[in-house]
């Protein structure tokens, strides 16, 4: 029976880099296009409003982000169990991890959505949001809101469907709803005149879409768990398991907040006191975390398509494999990740002219924002791979540390302290402090772990 179950899971005998071709491509496309509906509503944005519209959206993606965080701690946490469990040759415990996760993405979206809606003035103030970038905040955000639960369903359960082993429906149902929100955006936008409401409306519309495929999927497709209807009942003990497999994937996220509410802030109060003013440093750094979000999207999209060939392997004791996986996955990230250091250091201007160019001030400091935030991102593969490596094998304190690291740990300190001594530019430098210093924390834990751990 065992011997049956090996041979049907391509997981524990295809070659390691087909699985990473057949796993991560659909996985890089499935992160790239979450980073890509806030961007391609700050493009049209920026070209049709102007960079008011995109310092709005700089407010209102926090709070994207918390809900993000919540659907990818609940969806990565349980594409881990999901394979472990099938690894292990239990997929009744896999089938009910499946099902609760559903239900804890569903009910936490909506409550997510309805805290939002009451609230919504109190946090594009907390989020930095100035007086003249206020109004078009919460009409962006007004809207947003009310598709937090698709937004939710759509990017937990995309994990859960590659998990399965589709990670081809996962990709197509993400493109769908990102050509709905490309389509929309322009038409919303410039036809009908709707204005930073069109974009809004866009980016549900394609949400929407994108969800209704998933839940289609765990409710019709699933290929290696039965979900029986008492699965669905919500289990304290499963849940917890399921949320503790994916928290560093919700303390990156939330990190991220932490950093956007900060940076946007502090941006506001030390550019006020520059010759840039209040709006432009925030605008441009939302700009340059939007654009390194991309990259960092194909660094996650390469390492979550690699996680079950962790987890799977991990959990049916085949070391040599999870070795090996490890070292493509460290070497693929980090190829990519020299390319765009490249790019940015070269031709930063080209890249800011996508979202508008305004006065010279505004591309003087968009321009230096993305070189100097951006100066070491080209070692930053080792702390996103290793992260998700050590989620994936069910060793979640060492996934948090790292997860924490960058943004929590390093980061933050660093944006307080420089601009006492160098202004608004001060925050620009804290970026590659905090990545040389994640990149030592990654590699030394990663050396001490990696024997004992396989």
């Amino acid at each position: 029976m065992e011997a049956a179950a090996e041979k049907e899971n391509i997981l524990g005998t295809e070659k390691i880099s087909s699985l990473l071709v057949k796993f991560s491509i659909p996985g890089i496309i499935c992160m790239v296009v979450n980073a890509l509906y806030n961007i391609v509503d700050q493009v049209f944005i920026g070209r049709g409003i102007g960079y008011l519209g995109n310092g709005a959206t700089n407010v209102v993606m926090p709070m994207t982000v918390i809900a993000l965080a919540l659907a990818l701690m609940t969806g990565d946490g349980a594409a881990a169990y999901l394979s472990l469990n099938l690894g292990a040759g239990e997929p009744d415990k896999a089938a009910k991890g499946a099902a609760n996760a559903f239900v804890l993405l569903l009910g936490g979206g909506v409550v997510i959505s309805v805290v939002y809606m009451l609230t919504l003035e109190r946090l594009c103030l907390l989020f930095g949001a100035t007086e003249e970038t206020l109004p078009y905040a919460l009409e962006y955000g007004g809207i947003i809101s009310l598709g937090i639960p698709f937004s939710c369903l759509a990017a937990g359960l995309s994990g859960l469907v590659r998990a399965d082993g589709s990670p081809r429906f996962s990709m197509a149902g993400l493109l769908t709803g990102s050509i709905i929100n490309l389509i929309c955006d322009p038409l919303f936008i410039f036809i009908f005149k709707w204005g930073i409401a069109g974009a809004a409306w866009a980016t549900i519309l394609g949400q929407f879409v994108n969800a209704v495929m998933c839940v289609f999927y765990i409710f019709r497709k699933m290929k290696n768990v039965t979900l029986r209807r008492e699965y669905f009942i919500p289990r304290a003990d499963v849940i917890g398991k399921v949320c503790a497999m994916g928290i560093s994937s919700f303390i990156t996220q939330m990190s991220i907040v932490l950093v956007m509410a900060v940076s946007n802030n502090l941006l506001v109060r030390y550019g006020r006191e520059s010759i840039y003013g209040a709006e432009i440093p925030m605008t441009t750094m939302g700009i340059t975390m939007k654009v390194n979000q991309i990259i960092m999207a194909i660094v996650l999209g390469l390492s979550t398509g690699a996680q079950p060939i962790f987890g799977y392997n991990y959990g049916a004791g085949k070391n040599d494999r999870v070795k090996q996986a490890l070292k493509m996955t460290l070497f693929i990230a980090e190829c990519v990740l020299i390319t765009a250091f490249i790019i940015f250091q070269t031709a930063p201007m080209a890249i800011v002219s996508i979202f508008g160019s305004e006065s010279d001030l505004y591309n003087e400091f968009a321009v230096m924002c993305m070189k100097r935030f951006l100066m070491l991102c080209c070692i930053n593969g080792f702390q996103l791979v290793s992260g998700i490596f050590f989620q994936a094998i069910g060793k979640p304190v060492y996934s948090a540390i790292l997860s924490l690291s960058r943004q929590v740990i390093f980061l933050l300190p660093a944006m307080f302290i420089y601009p006492m001594f160098m202004g608004v530019e001060g925050i620009l430098w804290a970026g590659p402090t905090a990545d040389f210093l994640a990149f030592l924390l990654a590699v030394t834990l990663l050396v001490r772990n990696y024997k004992k751990l396989l």
